[in-house]
């Protein structure tokens, strides 16, 4: 499958899903509470900025595929919840009085992607496949349970 047909095809897998994810974010509490949530942690796998600089140009679209097709994998799986990878520039500063100043160029996270699965060990799983994809190593780590949103 071409890396435009892959996201095409992710597009309206996410597109199917939204009406159900929406439908699922904005919850009061004690509706969360009524639903009995879906009680299946969340884990943040991402990689560091420079993580990819060691991949000689000739091998990115060999990676591109490759990490699609974990993208898509995770897609069918029912796991899959956000991911991207992040651009290279300046981050914006938001002051908490609104204020708008240039920070500095990213140096922490490069890539990340956000599944929701029901251990820690399956979220290792989905990191190792995601490591060998993109060539780098992953960091894993779990969102804390929120229950105004039902997790």
């Amino acid at each position: 499958m071409s890396p435009d047909a892959a996201w095409a095809e992710a597009d309206e897998l996410r597109v199917a899903e939204r009406s159900t994810f929406e439908s699922n974010i904005y919850v009061q509490p004690e509706e969360a509470a009524e639903r009995g949530s879906h009680a299946m942690p969340r884990y943040l796998i991402s990689f560091d900025a420079h993580a990819m600089d060691h991949i000689p140009d000739e091998a990115l679209p060999a990676v591109t595929n490759a990490s699609l097709a974990v993208v898509q994998e995770a897609i069918k799986a029912g796991v899959w919840v956000f991911g991207g990878g992040l651009e290279n520039q300046k981050a914006s500063i938001v002051a908490t009085d609104g204020t708008v100043t240039d920070g500095p160029y990213p140096e922490a996270i490069g890539g990340l992607c956000v599944v929701d699965v029901p251990s820690r060990e399956e979220a290792l799983e989905w990191a190792a496949k995601t490591a060998v994809a993109c060539r780098c190593a992953q960091e894993v780590r779990e969102f804390m349970p929120d229950p105004t949103v039902g997790n």
